[in-house]
C-alpha cells in the first residue's frame, strides 16, 4: 500500500512562515495531482492548494498570494510555502495525492493523517 506522511506543522506567530512537507512511499507507478487540504475546527475541509504532474496549480481564494504548492518529483514529494499566516488559519492540514500503483491501471487518491498548524496571535 501506499502512506503519505506529512511534516513541518507547528505553532507560529501571526505573520510569520512555515513550510509543510509531504512524502510518498510505498509500490507507487506513478501519481499525477497532489495537493493540501486543511481542516478548522467546526468548518468543512477545503481544498488549500493543488498541483498537477506538468506543475500547474490551484489555489483557494482565501490563500492565495500567501501559499506556494511545489513538488519534487523524484522524490515524491509535495510542499506547501505558508507565508504571512493569520490567527484564522489554523488547521489540520492533510496531504494528498493521485497514485497508480504498480500493477495497477488505476489511480486511487490517498491522504495522509494530517499536520496541525497554529497561529498565535
Amino acid at each position: 500500500q501506499v502512506q503519505l506522511v506529512e511534516s513541518g506543522g507547528g505553532l507560529v506567530q501571526a505573520g510569520g512562515s512555515l513550510r509543510l512537507s509531504c512524502a510518498a512511499s510505498g509500490i507507487i507507478y506513478r501519481i499525477n495531482d497532489m495537493g493540501w487540504a486543511r481542516q478548522a475546527p467546526g468548518k468543512q475541509r477545503e481544498m488549500v492548494a493543488r498541483i498537477t504532474s506538468s506543475g500547474c496549480t490551484n489555489y483557494a481564494d482565501s490563500v492565495k498570494g500567501r501559499f506556494t504548492i511545489s513538488r519534487d518529483k523524484a522524490k515524491n514529494t509535495v510542499y506547501l510555502q505558508m507565508n504571512s499566516l493569520k490567527p484564522e488559519d489554523p488547521a489540520v492540514s492533510y496531504c494528498n495525492a493521485d497514485v497508480r500503483r504498480s500493477g495497477s491501471t488505476y489511480f486511487y487518491a490517498y491522504w495522509g493523517q494530517g499536520t496541525q498548524v497554529t497561529v498565535s496571535s
